[in-house]
């Protein structure tokens, strides 16, 4: 799978051609920490003044680094797509290798950045029901009144939590066909696209 660079990524990443291989490398070493520590601009400035660019220059150029590595880690592409992703940006074979190995020494790392940087959601556990219906009542002797009774266990930060829901079946059944129509949409390729660009 390659990875598909848009417009401003490639220019962001085309600063790179014009610094020494050690300051690519150095670059790599910012993107890294950025992601580890957040932001430091008196970085990118003591950078820019050493190489007496712009410190936005600068910027761009380990952002456009950030994505190539973030998103290259999280799709897990391999040696050879990751050569070819970047193949496609016309740089010195020199530095394909160096962004390559770049990439190799760095990917277990942001990939675990990446994942204590993903909210903690609920996730699934079990789920009971129960189906009441009350058939009269003191005042009504003849009603139907069905009921479903849910009881939701979630995990969340190996905590186990417990909902109990009730509704109406015609509302319990809006809804399945609710969540149907969301899983077959998932399917269409527009869906297909921005989950994958979200992972």
């Amino acid at each position: 799978m390659l990875l598909d660079l848009s417009e401003e990524h490639k220019e962001h990443l085309a600063f790179l051609p014009k610094v020494d291989s050690a300051v690519v490398a150095e670059f790599g070493r910012i993107a890294v920490e950025f992601l580890r520590r957040g932001s430091n601009p008196k970085i990118y400035e003591g950078a820019a003044r050493k190489l007496s660019v712009s410190s936005d220059t600068v910027q761009h150029g380990v952002e456009g680094l950030i994505y190539l590595l973030t998103e290259s880690s999280k799709l897990m592409i391999s040696e050879l797509d990751f050569q070819d992703s970047v193949f496609v940006l016309g740089f010195p074979e020199e530095l394909n290798k160096l962004l390559l190995q770049l990439y190799l020494d760095n990917r277990k790392e942001i990939r675990t950045i990446l994942s204590e940087l993903a909210p903690d959601l609920p996730s699934y556990h079990s789920l009971e029901w129960r189906l009441d219906v009350q058939l009269a009542s003191r005042s009504l002797r003849q009603q139907i009144k069905p009921s479903v009774t849910i009881k939701l266990h979630l995990n969340q930060n190996g905590d186990h939590n417990t909902h109990v829901l009730q509704t109406d079946p015609a509302t319990l059944l809006h809804l399945v066909q609710q969540l149907e129509q969301a899983l077959e949409e998932m399917k269409t390729n527009h869906c297909r696209r921005v989950v994958r660009n979200i992972k």
